[in-house]
C-alpha cells in the first residue's frame, strides 16, 4: 500500500511534533512515522515526569556545538516565549523552578497532549509503532515499513540521539545522514554521570546518596550546583552538566566550598590544631561523613599555617580523573551528530540533498541542563516546518 504526504517525519518526539505542527499549520500533508507505540516518550519521563520544557534564559552560550554559531538563528526564530504562549494557551499550569527552568504543574503529560491537540487541529497524521526499514530518493522520497510505503517532496529525520536505548533510541537518523552522504561529529554521552577508578571507587562510593553545593570545572566551563555521591561514581546537576565538556582526557575541578574559607579560625588559632578541628571546620560546610572522609584522605603533613593553606587549596581544588561515564544508558543526551555544515541554518535542510531535513537531538548541537535541549528540539523542529 503506499500513501502520499508532502512531508513524512520520522520520529514523533518534541522536534518531530513541532515540525509537523508548524508545516501542517500551513496546509501541508504530514505523516508521523513513530517506531515506538505512542508519541512523545522521552517528553513523559523528562524533568522528573513535569517536563522542563524550556528555559527563559535561552542563549547561543548555553548550547555545545563544533560550530557555536550555528544555532543563533535557529534560536531567535521560535523563542522561550512563543513556547510558553502556545502553553498558556492550552491553559497548562506551569512554574518556574529554578532561575528560567520551566516545568508543568501537574505532569509532562500535559505538554504531549498539547502536541497530539496541535497535531490534529493541523490535521498531521500520526502513525507510532511503525518500523521504517529503508528510505530510497527519487522524484520523492520513499520510506518503506513492512507493510506500506511512505511517499513525500520532504523527508524530516527526527529520530533522536542514542541517549536512553530502553526509551527507543538508535542510531537509524546517523545511518540515514550518511546514506546521504552528510558529515557526522562524533556521538558521545553528554549530561551524564562520571565513574571514578577503582580507587576513588574505594574512597568515596561507600557514601552513596551524599551531596553537597559545589563547582565543577573543565577549561574555561564551570558550573555551581549540587554534586552527588553515587556507588560507581558521581553525578548531580554540576557533574552532569559538566560531563558535557569533559572529553575524556583531562581532570575536572572541583570546588567543595565556593565562597567560604574553611580553615580560616584554625590558620588564626594556635592552638587546638588537630585531625578533630579539621573535620570540625570541614563539617561546617560539607556533610558530615563526606568532611570527615575528606579530611582523613587529605591529612596536612604538619599543623602550620602554610599546611592549612594547602588543605584549603586542596578543597577548592580538588582534581578528579574520571575513569569514564555512564554511558548512554544513563546519559540524557547525545552530545556530537549530523554536523551543522551539512544544514541550512534557516531551514534545518541539507544543503546537499534539496528536501531532507535534520532536527533535534540528531544535529551537533546539545543543551545545557536546564530545559535548553527541549528549547532547540521546538525551534529547529519550527523552523524545518517552515521550510518544508
Amino acid at each position: 500500500m503506499t500513501r502520499n504526504y508532502d512531508a513524512i517525519v520520522l520520529g514523533g518526539g518534541a522536534a518531530g511534533l513541532m515540525c509537523a505542527i508548524t508545516a501542517g499549520q500551513r496546509g501541508r500533508r504530514v505523516a508521523v512515522l513513530e517506531r515506538s507505540e505512542r508519541i512523545g516518550k522521552k517528553i513523559l519521563i523528562s524533568g522528573g515526569g513535569r517536563c522542563n520544557f524550556t528555559n527563559l534564559h535561552c542563549r547561543p552560550d548555553n548550547f555545545l556545538s563544533a560550530n557555536p554559531h550555528f544555532c543563533k538563528s535557529v534560536l531567535a526564530r521560535y523563542t522561550p516565549q512563543d513556547f510558553i504562549d502556545l502553553v498558556e494557551k492550552h491553559r497548562i499550569p506551569y512554574h518556574e523552578k529554578k532561575v528560567g527552568q520551566l516545568f508543568c504543574d501537574s505532569s509532562a503529560q500535559d505538554i504531549v497532549g498539547m502536541l497530539e491537540e496541535e497535531c490534529s487541529a493541523a490535521k498531521v497524521e500520526i502513525l507510532a509503532g511503525v518500523f521504517v526499514r529503508e528510505v530510497r530518493p527519487g522524484d520523492h522520497f520513499v520510506a518503506f515499513t513492512d507493510r506500506e510505503e511512505f511517499h513525500a517532496p520532504a523527508l524530516v529525520v527526527a529520530t533522536g540521539g542514542l541517549s536512553i536505548p530502553k526509551m527507543g533510541a538508535t542510531a537509524f537518523g546517523y545511518e540515514l545522514a550518511r546514506q546521504f552522504g552528510m558529515k557526522i561529529r562524533e556521538c558521545r554521552p553528554a549530561l551524564v554521570p562520571l565513574t571514578f577508578d577503582a580507587e576513588n571507587r574505594k574512597h568515596y562510593c561507600d557514601l552513596a546518596g551524599v551531596s553537597a553545593d559545589i563547582v565543577a570545572s573543565c577549561g574555561q566551563q564551570k558550573f555551581r550546583e549540587k554534586m552527588l555521591i553515587t556507588h560507581r561514581g558521581l553525578s548531580g546537576p554540576a557533574i552532569l552538566q559538566i560531563s558535557s565538556y569533559w572529553n575524556g582526557s583531562m581532570p575536572i575541578a572541583i570546588d567543595l566550598a565556593p565562597g567560604k574559607d574553611v580553615t580560616r579560625r584554625l590558620r588564626e588559632e594556635a592552638a587546638g590544631r588537630d585531625l578533630g578541628a579539621a573535620k570540625a571546620a570541614f563539617r561546617a560546610v560539607l556533610a558530615e561523613r563526606l568532611a570527615e572522609r575528606w579530611v582523613n584522605l587529605h591529612p596536612p603533613q604538619r599543623w602550620t599555617n602554610h599546611a592549612l593553606e594547602e588543605l584549603e587549596r586542596a578543597a577548592h581544588h580538588w582534581r578528579v580523573m574520571p575513569s569514564g561515564t555512564e554511558g548512554y544508558d544513563k546519559a540524557e543526551v547525545t552530545a556530537g551528530g549530523v554536523d551543522t555544515d551539512e544544514l541550512s541554518a534557516k531551514t534545518m535542510e541539507s544543503r546537499k540533498v534539496p528536501g531532507l531535513y535534520f532536527i533535534g537531538e540528531v544535529v551537533d548541537v546539545t543543551g545545557q541542563l536546564g530545559g535548553f535541549n527541549f528549547q532547540w528540539a521546538w525551534a529547529s523542529g519550527f523552523c524545518a516546518g517552515l521550510g518544508i
